[in-house]
Parts: C-alpha cells; sequence; structure tokens
C-alpha cells in the first residue's frame, strides 16, 4: 500500500511538472529540497556533521548554508528528473552545452569500451540521458529501487533514449559484454561499500570505495572518463568529460586502490568547487581504517 502511494504521488507530480517550464520546475524543486531540510533532521545531521568534518575550514554558519543549498539542488534534481522524462530529444538536446566532447571519441577510437565514471553529484541522472542523443546509448549501473511502481518508473527514463541498465547482481558478464562491443559503461563511484571494496582517501578520510571500475579497466584497457552535469541558467545543463584517468604504470597488489584514487581525485576535486552539488546526507565514511604501523613509524 505505502508503494501504491508514493507512485501515486510521483504520478501526481509528473502530470504537474509537465505543464511547466524548466525554470520553474527548478524553483520548485528548490522549494521542495528547502523544506525538506527542515523536516528530515536525520539526513540534515548527517549532512552537518559530514561537512564538518569534510571541510573544517569552514565556518558552522557557511557549512549550513552548503547543507541548505544542497537539499534544495537535490530536490530541484528529482522534479527536473521527472519533467526531463517527459521531454521530446531535440528539446533535451536544446538545453545541455557540451564541452570536453573529444575526449570521449579519442576513447570510443580505441575500441576497448569506455568506462564513464562519476558521483551523485549535479545533475548525473540526465547526463546519462542527454549521452545518448549526442553520443550514442550506454549502459548505466544501477541498484534496483525498494519500489517497484518508482523502480519500473526511473527505468522507462533512463532508458527512454536508447540506454540500458545493468543491475549490479549478476550484472559482470554483461559489462564485459559492453565493453567488449566497444560500448560505454556509466558508474557510480561515491557510495559506501561493504563488499569488494577499497579504501582510499577522499576529503582526507578513508572511504570504502568500489573497486569494480579500477578492476574492469586493467582488466580490459577500457579508458575512464570521468563525466559530470553541471546546471546553468535558464533550466540548461553544462556536461563536462574529462580527459582519462590516467593508469598506474605498474601492475600489482595497489594498482586497484591506486587508479580508484585516481578516479576519486577527480570527484573530490569538482565536489571542493561546488560541495552543494554533492550528496551530503549519504553516509560516505562510516568505518575507520587503522593506518598500518610502518607508516605511523615513517611519520
Amino acid at each position: 500500500m505505502r508503494h501504491r502511494l508514493e507512485y501515486g504521488i510521483v504520478l501526481v507530480i509528473t502530470a504537474v511538472v509537465r505543464l511547466m517550464p524548466l525554470t520553474m520546475v527548478r524553483a520548485c524543486g528548490a522549494m521542495l529540497g528547502r523544506l525538506a531540510s527542515i523536516v528530515d533532521r536525520f539526513h540534515w545531521r548527517i549532512a552537518l556533521d559530514n561537512l564538518a568534518r569534510a571541510l573544517p575550514a569552514r565556518s558552522d554558519a557557511e557549512r549550513r548554508s552548503v547543507a541548505r543549498a544542497m537539499f534544495a539542488h537535490f530536490g530541484s534534481l528529482l522534479l527536473e528528473l521527472i519533467k526531463v522524462g517527459t521531454l521530446g530529444d531535440e528539446d533535451i538536446l536544446a538545453r545541455v552545452q557540451i564541452e570536453g566532447e573529444e575526449h570521449l571519441r579519442q576513447a570510443y577510437a580505441q575500441g576497448r569500451g569506455v568506462l564513464l565514471c562519476t558521483g551523485h553529484f549535479g545533475y548525473w541522472e540526465i547526463n546519462g540521458i542527454a549521452f545518448a542523443l549526442h553520443l550514442e546509448p550506454i549502459a548505466l549501473i544501477a541498484r534496483p529501487l525498494d519500489n517497484p511502481y518508482l523502480h519500473t518508473m526511473l527505468e522507462r527514463i533512463r532508458t527512454r533514449t536508447g540506454n540500458t541498465v545493468i543491475y549490479r547482481q549478476g550484472g559482470l558478464r554483461r559489462v564485459l559484454r559492453e565493453l567488449g562491443n566497444n560500448r560505454g559503461v556509466a558508474m557510480l563511484i561515491d557510495q559506501h561499500m561493504h563488499n569488494d571494496a577499497v579504501h582510499v582517501e577522499y576529503f582526507n578520510r578513508p572511504a570504502a570505495t568500489t573497486s569494480a571500475l579500477a578492476a574492469l579497466a586493467l582488466r580490459t584497457g577500457a579508458p575512464v572518463i570521468p563525466v559530470f552535469a553541471l546546471p546553468l541558467p535558464g533550466g540548461r545543463y553544462r556536461l563536462v568529460y574529462e580527459p582519462p584517468v590516467p593508469p598506474p604504470r605498474e601492475e600489482g597488489p595497489d594498482a586497484v586502490r591506486d587508479f580508484t584514487q585516481r578516479c576519486t581525485d577527480v570527484l573530490e576535486m569538482y565536489v571542493r568547487r561546488d560541495p552543494h552539488l554533492w550528496l551530503w546526507m549519504h553516509r560516505r565514511w562510516r568505518e575507520p581504517v587503522p593506518t598500518p604501523p610502518a607508516v605511523e613509524e615513517a611519520s
């Protein structure tokens, strides 16, 4: 019953935003997010705790301002994703500004597939939708939503421009097949992982991070391109494709961790520039990792 109620609310929201210009959708989403920051004290406290640890040089007032702006952004993201799901292909393309597409084309020219890495930053979902229109469809690695009705709805939005979705459980063969066919595979690298994780530094704190991206890149030779989608005025977006992340020169037990650190460093650079565009309400850092004695002695 709860799943059906949630789905019914989203259907009503969809019907409303379909009639609104994107600028108004963004503004209404920001209002919704600010309201959530007042009501959802649990995630508000997580965000402030994360910000205090990650950005200690900023004052309490500055961190609260970032947290409020973050809630506003994710409210906008939610409504804008629903709105973009109702737009035609030409309408979507008219709203994007592309930067660094030459890096993508050079990566595809190698014929080994392309691994696209990003995080819960900016408008990552809309980036995936637009990517298929200005270049070619890709595969998106995701986890299923708990609500089956909303899961189906989100999958329909994600795939409406030709993309496919690969769910993490049992998806390795499909990912290898996509890369073998010189296709792109997109992956988020900023969620806490319990299994198959490596610990890398993220905002000077150890964070359990998926090892899959680096392991796939080292196994297949597929270039890794960091991708980001930033807001522009007027309900538009700037899609940025960075140069490929250089792989470690030497193979070995630390190669996966080293490669993962390099990818994480690119994400951190963007988050430091625009901290309100990242999901601070996620419990990204959960477990302390003891420093090896050899490192302690050297320091």
